[in-house]
């Protein structure tokens, strides 16, 4: 029904007048909340804790714990960088042993199986970034009940059936930071089309309706053509950037990257079509990924965070909830050498903001 409901958001929102006419409110029914157009910070809302509890769970305070990593999926620059922040986390506690394993496709169905076994198998904490927040739910929950504590990081899901979720950052900033971009680059009546990984994916589906309702609000000229899946895979990431660009022809003046796998992908395609210059390419990629395209000047900016930073504190958020200092109702916490990050939302830990990589930084990461 969701995803039904999804195809027909997303076909209404092919439009040729007023780009934002429906919006795309992405694989949840959440309400969107864009940021001021002038950059005015937003007011942190209280909210009660929201996550779940892990039934019966044993006293782990100050002891050894064995936590398993499972990601949407393994093997792609983004989530080698979150497990190596994971792992030196887990090194610099001293009573961490934590380790990745997951699929090698962006399966939910895959992903469930992983952490099935490992309830199974036995282990004190999962930490997960979610293919789907529903379907991932299940599972999820059944670790909470075996008394295994559970915290996401990356793409949440239901809050109910994890403890607390490391945000990245807000998904109304990241929202701003692309359109923003976007605007700088192909004006305020361009037009342009998304490539994502899945209409449910929780992170970027939450993205796709937070700039929605922000380039309605702040940017209204601006035509949204059409938003495609391409799964988190490399050459169906290319492909669907290049049917985008032969589909569109000169009306397509932009392609926005959801995925550290869709953006270096469209710029390729962007490339191989000889149009870098005439179509822009704006969205999230982990430097390395997209540094050749930055340097050739097809590229001009890219959004992220620090991916490390992120499996960092994913691994100091379940330390913390095992030992006891991270409890409903805290409203910061610490983070090791990231420092106190806040609470927000009820059960989210939030990162930080967004970062923008241009060819005057890029250079300056490595990873």
């Amino acid at each position: 029904m969701i995803r039904t409901s999804l195809i027909a958001a997303l076909a209404l929102s092919v439009v040729t007048g007023t780009a934002w006419a429906e919006t795309w409110t992405g694989g949840d029914d959440l309400p969107t909340n864009p940021l001021a157009c002038d950059a005015t910070p937003a007011a942190a809302a209280a909210k009660p804790y929201d996550g779940g509890e892990p039934t019966n769970a044993p006293d782990r305070k100050g002891k050894k714990i064995t936590v398993v990593d499972v990601p949407k999926l393994i093997g792609i620059g983004y989530f080698n960088a979150t497990s190596k922040g994971i792992a030196e986390a887990a090194a610099e506690l001293g009573n961490v042993d934590a380790k990745t394993d997951g699929p090698t496709k962006a399966n939910i169905d895959e992903q469930i199986t992983f952490i099935d076994n490992y309830i199974t198998s036995g282990v004190d904490g999962i930490l997960f970034a979610a293919n789907d927040p529903v379907a991932i739910a299940p599972v999820l929950k059944k670790a909470l009940s075996k008394g295994i504590n559970v915290v996401g990081y990356d793409a949440n899901s239901t809050p109910d059936a994890r403890q607390w979720f490391v945000n990245q950052a807000e998904f109304n900033g990241i929202a701003k930071a692309l359109v923003d971009n976007m605007a700088k680059e192909i004006g305020e009546d361009g037009a342009f089309a998304i490539v994502t990984s899945t209409f449910t994916t929780p992170n970027q589906a939450r993205w796709i309706a937070e700039m929605g309702a922000y380039a309605e609000k702040c940017h209204p000229k601006m035509k949204w053509l059409e938003t495609v899946e391409a799964q988190e895979d490399n050459n169906l990431s290319f492909n669907q950037a290049t049917t985008l660009i032969n589909k569109h022809g000169d009306k397509l003046a932009a392609l926005f990257g959801m995925t550290s796998v869709a953006t270096p992908a469209s710029a390729e395609a962007v490339t191989k079509a000889k149009l870098c210059g005439k179509v822009a390419v704006v969205g999230l990629a982990t430097p390395n990924a997209i540094k050749p395209y930055v340097n050739a000047d097809c590229v001009k900016s890219v959004v992220l965070w620090n991916p490390v930073d992120l499996g960092y504190a994913a691994t100091y958020m379940m330390r913390a909830v095992v030992d006891g200092s991270l409890k409903p109702g805290a409203t910061s916490v610490d983070a090791g050498k990231l420092g106190k990050l806040t609470v927000v939302n009820g059960s989210e830990i939030l990162l930080g903001s967004p970062f923008i990589f241009t060819k005057q930084n890029i250079k300056d990461f490595d990873f």
